[in-house]
């Protein structure tokens, strides 16, 4: 049981950061494993992360073709990669599940019905 806690904490701190365009709202991140967003599994690979109001936006990179809206709500706490941005998952049954948005230390995101 607390081997499961602990894997399961670490992933959820797991932080997956390529770096940040000009904009503090697009985030670009490379994501070694495929993971669920939104109900829908994307492939491993480069994506592109961008907030539009209350909703973001994921889209894959260099022929990448995957992508999908979702809802957001801002996310208590500070980012778990300081001042830089970051992209937490949380294990979902046996994949892995985007759970969090963070572009800086005090502006995070989490999917909402996730």
């Amino acid at each position: 049981m607390w081997s499961m806690m602990k894997k399961s904490g670490l992933l959820a701190a797991a932080v997956l950061v390529i770096g940040s365009t000009a904009r503090a709202d697009v985030v670009e991140v490379k994501v070694p494993f495929p993971f669920v967003v939104h109900g829908q599994t994307l492939p491993a690979g480069e994506y592109r992360i961008e907030r539009e109001g209350h909703a973001m936006l994921i889209r894959g990179e260099k022929g990448n073709n995957a992508g999908v809206f979702f809802s957001m709500t801002p996310a208590p706490g500070q980012d778990p990669a300081g001042d830089k941005p970051a992209v937490i998952f949380a294990p979902f049954e046996k994949q892995h599940r985007l759970a969090g948005i963070w572009e800086s230390n005090t502006e995070g995101y989490v999917i909402k019905g996730s």
